[in-house]
């Protein structure tokens, strides 16, 4: 939802913008186009917490470089990336909650449940615990526990029962196997495809990350600056959308998307994986 990101960020020619989740460069290259094509001073913030997709983000867009900075940098570092570049507040925040394409593409990344991989699923090579580390060493009411209340899947006890006699699992492909024996699959989804996001969810602490960046809005965006946030998870989705309806409750904020905002139709058909996506949007008062 490019298009939809740039209105509802109302980008102005000397609007500073942080796009909190560079991944490859594609929202931050467009917006920084923009600022370009709108001939005032205005630049991007770009930060990721992985440093490879930085790099990659930087090759992705040399044309406009000189209206990007990058930082890597977690949700809830990215004030230290804002006061770094001697910016008081923002006009424009940009969250993209999605995996990045590279991280999910990169089978030794761990993340994809269709490629054999290393168990890994680490956002930053800097984390330290892996989803092999969760999966082989946490107890079988922990795993349960974990993938039904990051992952919503109901099954998620009989999935922890196969996980733990099946030990040591090392490799994505051979995880998505057990489990698709354990709860057969019922639709078109991978059955494995929730567990696989509870795991991503908490070896990246990324609610806890979430938490810290909705917490941070009124400090970091001006008021009249705009704030967009892309999920892809129920999860997610649900924690935005309160978190807006309270800033809104309380003054600080209004809601711009009254009803969540999804990929057209077309965009569905020439990407499938935008399906899942929900746009909301906040102007700070």
């Amino acid at each position: 939802m490019l298009n939809e990101c740039l209105e509802y960020l109302s980008i102005q020619p000397n609007s500073v913008v942080l796009d909190t989740t560079c991944g490859l460069g594609g929202h931050t290259g467009a917006i920084a186009r923009r600022l370009s094509a709108l001939g005032g001073t205005g630049r991007v913030i770009a930060c990721d917490r992985d440093a490879e997709s930085l790099e990659l983000a930087k090759a992705n867009t040399q044309d406009c470089a000189e209206r990007i900075r990058f930082h890597q940098s977690l949700f809830s570092q990215v004030g230290d990336a804002v006061a770094a570049e001697k910016i008081t507040q923002l006009d424009g925040l940009l969250a993209d909650l999605g995996v990045s394409r590279y991280q999910l593409t990169d089978s030794g990344r761990g993340f994809s449940l269709m490629a054999d991989g290393p168990l890994d699923m680490r956002m930053s090579r800097m984390e330290e615990r892996t989803a092999a580390d969760l999966v082989n060493y946490e107890s079988e009411k922990q795993l349960a526990d974990l993938i039904y209340q990051h992952g919503e899947e109901r099954r998620s006890r009989r999935i922890a029962r196969a996980i733990v006699r099946a030990r040591p699992i090392r490799t994505t492909g051979q995880l998505a196997k057990l489990i698709e024996a354990a709860v057969p699959r019922t639709s078109k989804i991978h059955p494995a495809t929730q567990t696989f996001m509870a795991l991503r969810l908490v070896v990246n602490r990324e609610m806890e990350e979430l938490e810290a960046l909705l917490v941070s809005l009124p400090r970091l965006v001006k008021p009249g600056g705009r704030v967009v946030v892309l999920t892809f998870m129920s999860t997610e989705d649900r924690k935005v959308k309160q978190s807006f309806q309270a800033l809104a409750k309380e003054g600080r904020a209004a809601v711009l998307t009254r009803h969540v905002v999804k990929p057209a139709e077309e965009e569905i058909r020439d990407n499938p994986p935008s399906r899942s996506a929900k746009l909301r949007a906040l102007e700070l008062s």
